[in-house]
Parts: structure tokens; C-alpha cells; sequence
């Protein structure tokens, strides 16, 4: 009874083929950081990036060629895109690979840009955008790394407690008190 042959002969495994050739999640090869990937902040420290973050807690992956749309993105503490979405979300890590797209409202701790982002964007902790990332729309961030090449573009502010100074009024000097000629 329990010793049906399966439905299909094949008796390979299917393997994302980022996988099948050694290829890891956005910067890293088997394991380690690729070429051009995100080494180290000032300080000494390392920016979360797929090759130091564990998976852990709910994932979502947005595919390669998948369109999500109108969706209300909640209780996913990391997203992967792929492929397009159009969503808002308030988790704990965005990572948008270099063929994906987001568009939509985004209130997130670690934001990691390969590829597209419009809309309103928040990343309380930090915001990479690297060399093929292309960032625009309303920006808050509490760190900026940006890659040569990456682009940003919009009403941007760091996160702080301390509101900015207004702009000071031009201060009128008083006439020289002798005659230059």
C-alpha cells in the first residue's frame, strides 16, 4: 500500500540554480562575500547582510519573474525580492535583490537595496543601498550606506532625536566706518 512508485520518474531534487552553482543570497558566494559585496562599517562593525545573518524567525521570498501586488505585508521578519512588489510592510529586514522591485510603504530595521525602491521608506537601524540600487521617494534612516554607483534620490532625513537647526537669517554687517577711496 505505502510502496506506490511516485508519479514522476524523476528522482533528482529541483535546486534554485543560484544554488546548484554556488551562488548565495544577494553578495555572497558559497557562503562568503562576493566581490563588491558590503565588507566593513567604520568601526569595525558589518552591516547585516545575507552572509552574516542566520534565517531565523518568518521569510518570505518574492521570486524571480513574481509580481505581488496590494498585499499588506505583516508578521514576516524577513523579505527577499526577486521579482516585483507593490505592498506595505513593517518588519524586520527588506532585502531587494538586483532584478527585484518594491514599490509601496516600508517601515523596516535593516533595509539592503540591489535592486529598486519607491515609495516611503523608514529603516530604523539602517539603509545599504549598493552599487545597482536605486532608492527614491520619502527616505528616514538611522545609518546610510551607499555603494559608489547606488542612487538616492528624494526628501530624505537621518532618524535622530535632535531636530535639525532651522536655516540662520543672513546676518547685515554694519558699514565700514571709514572711507575705502
Amino acid at each position: 500500500m505505502f510502496n506506490k512508485t511516485p508519479l514522476s520518474p524523476r528522482s533528482d531534487t529541483l535546486v534554485r540554480p543560484e544554488i546548484r552553482n554556488g551562488a548565495g543570497p544577494l553578495g555572497t558566494v558559497n557562503g562568503k562575500p562576493a566581490a563588491g559585496a558590503a565588507a566593513e562599517l567604520p568601526g569595525g562593525t558589518r552591516p547585516e547582510t545575507a552572509e552574516n545573518d542566520k534565517p531565523s524567525g518568518a521569510r518570505l521570498i518574492v521570486g524571480p519573474e513574481v509580481k505581488l501586488k496590494g498585499a499588506e505585508i505583516q508578521d514576516c521578519d524577513t523579505l527577499v525580492v526577486e521579482g516585483r512588489v507593490e505592498a506595505t510592510m513593517d518588519s524586520r529586514v527588506i532585502r531587494i535583490a538586483e532584478q527585484g522591485a518594491f514599490a509601496g510603504k516600508v517601515s523596516i530595521d535593516i533595509a539592503e537595496i540591489h535592486g529598486s525602491f519607491e515609495g516611503e521608506l523608514t529603516a530604523r537601524s539602517q539603509l545599504i543601498i549598493h552599487a545597482t540600487g536605486r532608492v527614491r521617494g520619502k527616505i528616514r534612516y538611522g545609518k546610510l550606506v551607499i555603494d559608489e554607483g547606488g542612487e538616492l534620490c528624494g526628501d530624505i532625513n537621518a532618524l535622530s532625536g535632535e531636530r535639525p537647526a532651522p536655516f540662520a537669517k543672513p546676518v547685515e554687517l554694519p558699514a565700514p566706518a571709514g572711507d575705502l577711496g
